[in-house]
């Protein structure tokens, strides 16, 4: 892989990591055009990189995270399913879900969804004042939606957010809870993939590993910040025909 394949990998993980549009599936069928091989380190950088992702949203809410213990409790309900479905359905998901076709029909499907989603969203008001007070039942709930995400196309921003909608939150809280839920579950989904998947690096992979962290923390960083005002002046559904463009020309390009 080279440098600038890894800035283009880097900048597409830290774009889409938050968003409804899936991150994982946009650097597959990325790779795919960009004929990267698809070797032990490739699968590892894909996976690493997140970190820096992650990060962004560790320091863009160390307010929140300061506040006090309610929110990680909360955070911990919603990760409990993911943690246990995603233990026991890693092995099927790694051996036949990570491929273009499923990540194109994926997108589609899921932007239909959030189409749907975003004209009932708009009038919806929140049952709850701050993220703080939604209900253990609920936040469940949300960390069981959350499991589509593990299909590859399906995207983690949007499963939680559609889950956040459909468990009373309005369209703020239901994106920002998504970014907080983002944080334990990346951290566990990274940390287990990476001693699943151990190799030994040259100092060129952890030279490209450094520049892949660093540009997707401020891709991600940036982006975060757009999205939020996105979604508060014009709610989901772009992102919703966004992937359904993306989604049909891919399954065009494979064709073809």
């Amino acid at each position: 892989m080279t440098i600038i394949q890894t800035i283009i990998l880097a900048i597409i993980e830290g774009l889409t990591e938050f968003l409804p549009v899936s991150s994982t599936g946009h650097m597959i069928l990325a790779s795919s055009i960009m004929k990267i091989q698809d070797d032990a380190f490739v699968k590892t950088f894909e996976i690493a990189i997140q970190l820096g992702a992650i990060l962004a949203i560790v320091l863009l809410y160390a307010k929140r995270f300061l506040q006090g213990f309610t929110i990680y409790f909360k955070l911990g309900t919603a990760f409990i399913p993911t943690a246990i479905i995603g233990f026991l359905a890693y092995p099927f998901i790694k051996a036949y879900l990570f491929n273009s076709v499923i990540v194109a029909i994926s997108l589609i499907v899921g932007g239909i969804v959030l189409i749907i989603i975003d004209k009932w969203v708009v009038t919806q008001k929140s049952k709850t004042d701050v993220l703080e007070s939604i209900s253990y039942k609920n936040a469940f709930f949300i960390g069981l939606i959350q499991c589509f995400s593990m299909i590859p196309g399906v995207s983690r921003a949007a499963a939680t957010i559609i889950g956040g909608v459909f468990n009373g939150l309005d369209k703020k809280q239901a994106t920002e809870f998504s970014f907080l839920l983002a944080v334990p579950t990346m951290f566990a989904a990274t940390g287990y993939d990476l001693l699943k998947t151990p190799i030994v690096f040259s100092k060129h992979e952890i030279f490209l590993l450094g520049i892949g962290l660093i540009v997707a923390f401020i891709t991600a960083w940036i982006a975060v910040k757009i999205f939020l005002k996105i979604v508060e002046n014009y709610g989901f559904k772009h992102f919703g025909y966004y992937r359904i463009i993306i989604g049909i020309i891919f399954l065009i390009f494979l064709r073809f």
